[in-house]
């Protein structure tokens, strides 16, 4: 929760920034190859959240892997970020810029989970409802797990339609569960 409320304000404190000074997109770029550098590497992340590792190797390595590659506002608020003590943070931040950037562009994302990989005819379908009911700008996240042996999960924001199989067989046991014979007091 607090990781959370510390990402969201630095997160908007860079939108904002990054709005001021018509480098949006650059930064998104930025933050995006952060996001999936975390998210590729363990041991990255669990450098920049090592109490023992001082601010100064923390900001050397991100320097080597992203320096060149990144815009000089990126880099000037990774070490703020550094001197603050907050790189332990750092891919919750990516993640929250994401977010908000895709907010504050109208695009909404939508999580789908199917028990085998869609074809094209369901995801345009699923794209076609979410379209209609939140707006033109989605992207759609798919995940596959065969637990749910058939339907899908579809989760946007914070409403969640789901018609698996496997729901479906739940509330029927617990149904049959019920005897309608025994009155119950």
């Amino acid at each position: 929760m607090v990781e959370t409320k510390v990402a969201r304000r630095y997160a908007k404190s860079l939108l904002g920034l990054a709005q001021e000074r018509d480098l949006t997109e650059k930064v998104y770029a930025d933050m995006e190859l952060i996001n999936a550098t975390c998210q590729a590497s363990r041991d990255f992340v669990t450098l920049l959240r090592n109490p023992i590792v001082q601010g100064d190797k923390k900001e050397a390595v991100l320097k080597a892997l992203f320096g060149p590659k990144f815009n000089d506002l990126s880099n000037e608020f990774i070490n703020i970020i550094i001197r603050k003590g907050r790189e332990n943070h750092l891919d919750a931040i990516a993640a929250e810029f994401i977010s908000l950037y895709k907010e504050s562009k109208g695009i909404v994302i939508a999580y789908v989970t199917t028990a085998t990989p869609m074809d094209a005819a369901l995801r345009e379908t699923i794209m076609g409802m979410v379209r209609k009911s939140k707006g033109d700008k989605v992207e759609l996240v798919e995940k596959v797990d065969p637990s749910l042996i058939g339907g899908f999960i579809l989760r946007v924001g914070d409403e969640q339609h789901n018609t698996s199989v496997s729901r479906k067989l739940k509330q029927l046991k617990n149904e049959f569960g019920v005897n309608l014979y025994v009155k119950e007091y």
